[in-house]
Parts: structure tokens; C-alpha cells; sequence
């Protein structure tokens, strides 16, 4: 299976493209990235491919047509991990996100069904469902997104639905929750701590720190993708989440005992705006097709904090 992998420069992109380099993805023979490199895709994230006969980079943007159509015509699927991401980045402005995440989509989808790409993998996520005091989303829950970040995610899937009911053709769209692991974007939450308490710096936490995330360890993200690319359903929606809901401050303490940094670093600052409170997805369905997240939360953040340490020192 040759795959086109958009936005595969960054941080999950980019770890599932050396998943599927290095033998963890049997069914998938070549890859494709396209990526425009901006703040958060990053060249080097895919340096331990960079010489692998069966992987070609190219710099560009999903919005543009013409280049989306020619990559699209030699591919047999295509995943869209390609999107602007940061909920305080589209509190501020929020026009590249409907442009990338919305417009783009469109793009994309429009290539697969001309074209006749044998599968389409929308990457999307629990945000767009809102906040949930109590209890986990399945998979039919309403799209409630509380942000310009989270709307234009929605907007995006329920365009990618629409192309199946209209067009027939063959999409699944997947729904993580919180992603850590290597090569994240220092402007999130984990790489951020890690790096300002590796200083000695103060961390700033949200409101009374209470609000709540599932956290998801990126290769366990990218081996659901894998598992929705061969065996979900057309049409179908999965719910990917790694089974371990944290406190914002639950998490810092536990950076903060990793560093043996004390208290008095936290650095309560006023609540962004529209934050939801919890998150929380179901992930029976996918758990059908096989789906199985690592249980070990704690040994995935300590190898998190190495590698960013390791970073530190090339």
C-alpha cells in the first residue's frame, strides 16, 4: 500500500511515518509526505527516514490543488494528519485553522474521490466533542467543539462524512485524545514543562490546574491510525484514547518529581478562554479491530522527558 501521510513533518505525522518505515506497519510499501514545514513540521523529525528507499518528501501545502492532485494520482490512501493545532493560536486568530484545517480537507478529499484513492483517514480529535463532567464519549456523541481549534476540526469531519454519504467514498475518521511522546511541539503542555523545569523554571498551569485529560502515547495513537487505515469500516468513526486521565496539575506534579523540582515553581495563571474542563473518549470500538494502549503511563513519560533531554544536549 502506497500512502500519502499529509502534515507528516510533525509530531504524531512523523512518528507514524517511522512506525510504517521500520516494520510496524507491514501492510503500508512506501510513503509519500507532503508538508508546508511550518512552526510545528519540522524536517528533522524525519531524519531517521530520510534514507529509506521507500519515503519522499515534499514541502507544500494541502491547500494547493494542483500539487495535492498530482501526489494524490500515485498513492493507494491518504492520512491527514496536516493542521493547525494549538487552541491559544486559534483563540488569537483563528483564520489558518479554517483555512488549513477546513479548506484543506476539502482539497484532499476532492483528490481522493477524482482520483478514486482507495481510502481516506481523516486524523481528528476528542476536542470536537466539548467538555464531559462525567462519564466518555462514544463515537455518536453531538459535536459540541468550545474552540476556533476544535470548530474547524469538526467542521472538517463532518465534511469528510459528507463525502461518504454524497460520493461514496471510502473515509474513516479517527478521534484521539491527548497525544505526548518525542518530536511534540514545545509550545504543548509536556514538552513545554519538560524543558522550562529542566532550567529551573517556573511552569505556568491554567486556572486551579483541575482541569482534567486523557493521555495518549503517540505510538499507541499511530498503531490505532494503523488499525482504522486497514481494517475500519467506511463511514466509521473510532474513538483513540489512552486510558489514563490526569489533572493538569496531577500531570506537573509528576514532572515535577521527575526533576525534583518543588511546588513553589508552578505558576498559576488565569484560565484560557472557553477551557474545557475534562476530556474523555470510549474507546471500545476500536478496541474491536484490535486497538490495545500501552499501560505503563509513567515509563512513557519518562522516555518523553529523555528524549527531550537528549534533544538538549545535540
Amino acid at each position: 500500500m502506497r500512502v500519502l501521510v499529509t502534515g507528516g513533518a510533525g509530531f504524531i505525522g512523523s512518528n507514524f511515518v517511522e512506525m510504517a518505515l521500520t516494520d510496524h506497519f507491514p501492510e503500508i510499501t512506501s510513503v509519500l509526505v507532503l508538508d508546508k514545514l511550518t512552526y510545528a513540521g519540522k524536517l528533522s523529525n524525519l531524519s531517521g527516514v530520510a534514507d529509506n528507499p521507500h519515503f519522499e518528501f515534499i514541502q507544500g501545502d494541502i491547500c494547493d490543488v494542483e500539487l495535492v492532485n498530482k501526489l494524490a494520482a500515485n498513492v493507494d490512501a491518504i492520512i491527514n494528519f496536516a493542521a493547525e493545532s494549538h487552541v491559544d493560536r486559534s483563540i488569537e486568530n483563528s483564520s489558518a485553522f479554517i483555512r488549513t484545517n477546513v479548506l484543506g480537507t476539502q482539497v484532499l478529499l476532492d483528490a481522493a474521490k477524482n482520483l478514486k484513492v482507495s481510502k481516506f483517514v481523516q486524523v481528528s480529535t476528542d476536542e470536537v466533542y466539548g467538555s464531559i463532567l462525567e462519564g466518555s464519549w462514544d463515537e455518536e456523541a453531538p459535536l459540541l467543539p468550545n474552540s476556533p481549534y476544535s470548530a474547524s476540526k469538526a467542521a472538517a469531519d463532518l465534511l469528510v462524512r459528507s463525502y461518504f454519504v454524497t460520493h461514496g467514498i471510502n473515509v474513516s475518521i479517527t478521534r484521539c485524545s491527548n497525544n505526548f511522546g518525542p518530536k511534540q511541539d514545545p509550545e504543548k503542555l509536556i514538552p513545554n514543562f519538560i524543558l522550562k523545569l529542566s532550567q529551573g523554571e517556573k511552569v505556568p498551569v491554567y486556572g486551579d490546574g483541575l482541569n482534567i485529560r486523557d493521555w495518549l502515547y503517540v505510538d499507541d495513537h499511530c498503531a490505532g491510525i494503523y488499525l482504522v487505515l486497514t481494517k475500519g469500516l467506511s463511514g466509521q468513526i473510532y474513538n483513540i484514547g489512552g486510558g489514563t486521565e490526569l489533572t493538569n496539575l496531577e500531570l506537573t506534579n509528576k514532572l515535577l518529581d521527575f526533576f525534583e523540582r518543588d511546588k513553589s515553581l508552578i505558576d498559576f495563571v488565569p484560565d484560557r478562554l472557553g477551557h474545557d474542563r475534562r476530556y474523555s473518549v470510549d474507546s471500545t470500538k476500536i478496541q474491536e479491530l484490535g486497538y490495545l494502549a500501552s499501560l505503563d503511563f509513567n515509563e512513557n513519560l519518562t522516555k518523553t522527558v529523555n528524549s527531550y533531554l537528549e534533544s538538549l544536549k545535540l
